[in-house]
């Protein structure tokens, strides 16, 4: 068995471990990245990058077709082997992280390509294609191996093929009929970009509505908008069972009609698995669907952890906020983790942009509660009323200190129009000055004004 000694070990390398593994090394430690799967981790390959090639694709179809209503004739055929070949081509290299590797290994890390497990405190072994290896990290360990697609326990669901978002984002063909199960922002985000492509899309979910984390005005818009574009949206619903034949699948759902579909696409969710990863060792639960980590990103001594497994949000944006805390403790450097205003965007068309508490959330830490609301199109004074053009801002208010605590911005470029609630919940900017402002006009975001009017009302 080789064996291998570094200053720190990183086990994962999305963008947050590849972002402090490369730091580390050119802060002059030694390091070593390990990753099982593709460097980059789930963002670029099978996320964010293509789900948004994805998406950019179908509201560039949507926008041709209200020409005909805006502008003249248009025919639209829609061809996914050009969505298809952008991802594979453009986006992923055809899902090779080679370019990534040498990206790290010029840093000066080590790369090991292999799946590690935690045996003792600063000790770890990697099993991959060149056999096992022991690694010992003399300053400790970093923990970025994010999630997996959750499949629930649906009898018969998976006897037969499933996708998730990666098989999604690999198709290079579409299905006549898709019935997703998970109305959050990954099932939201597929079903309309399958529909704008032609496929007859049902979205299951088991919550009382769509995107159940988000405002819910917000989800209610949303279910609006999609039906209009022809996807059926079923909310509160139990599927109890699955099967497979003639290459269709059926999903039974308690108290209500099956649905029967071509493919079923499972968006319910991400997990862990912490007791492969042997954080036991550590003394950690390994039951838990993480670890807890505090302000500095440390999960025990020796040992931090950042993305997705913290549990503070499942973003790219966040795993690389928290290497940059986590890279801060390793080098001595001052910095504390703070969770204000996350920001986060679901890209559907309209875009739902939210930063910081929920009202629900901000009653529920006991906070004397104000809120204001406003529909972008009757705030414009009629410049913007199209299919498209319809969504809200939301402003949640801690009346007791006068500023935001929470904001929500659904609309054409939602998460850009974010960009200014979230300096306002971040820097806690009080709402009287936020009224002073000037805002122009016509644009999306003038109806930041229309919502700061309401919280008076």
């Amino acid at each position: 068995m080789a064996e291998l000694t570094v200053d720190v070990a990183v086990v994962g390398l999305g963008p947050g471990g590849e972002a402090v593994a490369t730091r580390l090394a050119g802060a002059g430690l030694a390091v070593v990245g390990i990753e099982s799967r593709l460097v980059g981790g789930e963002c670029p390959y099978f996320a964010c990058v293509p789900t948004k090639i994805m998406v950019r694709a179908a509201d560039t179809l949507a926008e041709a077709r209200r020409a005909r209503e805006l502008a003249g004739s248009v025919e639209v055929a829609p061809d996914w082997s050009k969505v298809a070949a952008r991802v594979r081509d453009e986006a992923t290299a055809d899902w090779d992280d080679t370019a990534a590797v040498d990206r790290l290994v010029a840093s000066g890390a080590t790369f090991l390509r292999g799946t590690a497990k935690i045996t003792a405190p600063g000790e770890l072994t990697v099993t991959g294609p060149d056999g096992v290896k022991t690694v010992r990290a003399t300053k400790g360990i970093v923990l970025n191996t994010g999630t997996a697609p959750a499949v629930p326990p649906i009898p018969g669901l998976t006897d037969g093929p499933v996708w998730t978002n990666r098989e999604a984002v690999q198709a290079t063909e579409l299905p006549e009929s898709l019935v997703i199960i998970g109305g959050g922002p990954v099932g939201c985000e597929f079903a309309q970009v399958f529909a704008r492509f032609g496929v007859r899309v049902t979205l299951l979910q088991s919550a009382a509505r769509l995107l159940p984390r988000d405002e819910p005005e917000a989800g209610d818009l949303l279910t609006t908008l999609l039906a209009a574009e022809g996807v059926t949206v079923r909310t509160g619903v139990t599927i109890t069972k699955a099967t497979h034949a003639g290459g269709s699948v059926t999903l039974e759902v308690e108290g209500g009609e099956p649905v029967t579909a071509r493919k079923v696409l499972v968006a319910a969710g991400r997990k862990t698995d912490m007791a492969a990863l042997g954080v036991g060792a550590y003394g950690l639960d390994e039951s838990a669907k993480g670890p807890s980590v505090d302000g500095r990103m440390r999960a025990a001594d020796g040992l931090w952890a950042i993305g997705d497994i913290t549990g503070k949000g499942a973003f790219t944006h966040m795993s690389m906020y928290q290497a940059g805390i986590a890279g801060d403790d390793i080098l001595g450097q001052a910095g504390e983790a703070d969770y204000r205003a996350v920001p986060r965007v679901t890209f559907t068309d309209p875009e739902v942009g939210a930063v910081g508490l929920t009202e629900a959330e901000a009653r529920d830490a006991g906070l004397n509660v104000r809120t204001g609301i406003t529909d972008i199109s009757a705030s414009s004074r009629g410049f913007i009323h199209k299919l498209g053009n319809q969504g809200l801002i939301k402003l949640v208010e801690d009346a007791d200190r006068g500023v935001l605590v929470g904001a929500t911005a659904m609309g054409p470029g939602g998460g850009e129009v974010l960009g200014a609630l979230a300096v306002a919940v971040h820097g806690e900017v009080p709402v009287a000055a936020l009224r002073g402002m000037v805002f122009a006009y016509p644009t999306f975001h003038r109806a930041i004004s229309s919502a700061l009017d309401d919280l008076e009302n």
